[in-house]
């Protein structure tokens, strides 16, 4: 394969992917907040064993940025799928206010650039767990770090270790269940039309 034809395959969006995108991030919106309400009924016993605990559930709100790079295969799907599905969220009355955009658009960031590293073209089962871990990781700092972090009073310790869960809760649950995922749709044959259509026959660690 020539290099043009490595970055037409790459980079050149299709209306197809952008409408699969838009669907990715429409369902994780509704993802989204459905996850919101479910942080409000584990924050009390979290805390009362160790709130920095609660990054372990944090996974979920990443999980459109993974999966949309994995079934789009593109620059730019991490970033606008987990951007766009914590605009729905907003829409549908998030209890973050306006800051669930922020978190959006660096929780994409994170993973966004683990796939830029591996120059968009691993796809793999580590691969995924990285992307996930990247962007638990940026979760964790924005939450810590960020005038509107909820958790900016923790003391230094309790940061290092919420940011630690974050990035944990987003390998396992967006990286692994993400990849899972790709992987049985593909086997559907509804990826047909996308470069993860081989997603269920590739290499678990390649």
């Amino acid at each position: 394969m020539t290099t043009a034809a490595i970055k037409k395959t790459s980079y050149n969006w299709r209306v197809a992917d952008i409408v699969v995108a838009a669907l990715i991030a429409v369902a994780g919106g509704v993802i989204f907040w459905a996850w919101s309400q479910g942080a409000n009924l584990i924050s009390t016993p979290v805390n009362a064993v160790y709130p920095p605990l609660s990054g372990l559930y944090a996974g979920g709100w990443m999980i459109p940025a993974v999966l949309g790079m994995l079934i789009i295969r593109k620059p730019g799907a991490a970033l606008f799928c987990e951007t766009v599905a914590a605009t729905g969220e907003l829409i549908m009355g998030s209890q973050y206010g306006t800051t669930v955009l922020i978190s959006g658009v660096l929780q994409g960031l994170g993973a966004e650039l683990v796939f830029a590293a591996l120059v968009y073209r691993k796809f793999s089962l580590p691969a995924s767990l990285l992307a996930g871990a990247g962007a638990g990781l940026f979760c964790g700092l924005n939450d810590s770090f960020a005038p509107w972090g909820w958790n900016i009073a923790y003391t230094s310790g309790d940061k290092l270790a919420y940011i630690v869960f974050c990035a944990i809760s987003g390998a396992v649950i967006a990286g692994a269940l993400s990849w899972i995922a790709t992987r049985g749709l593909a086997k559907t044959g509804v990826l047909s039309s996308f470069a993860s259509r081989k997603a269920a026959t590739e290499p678990v660690f390649s």
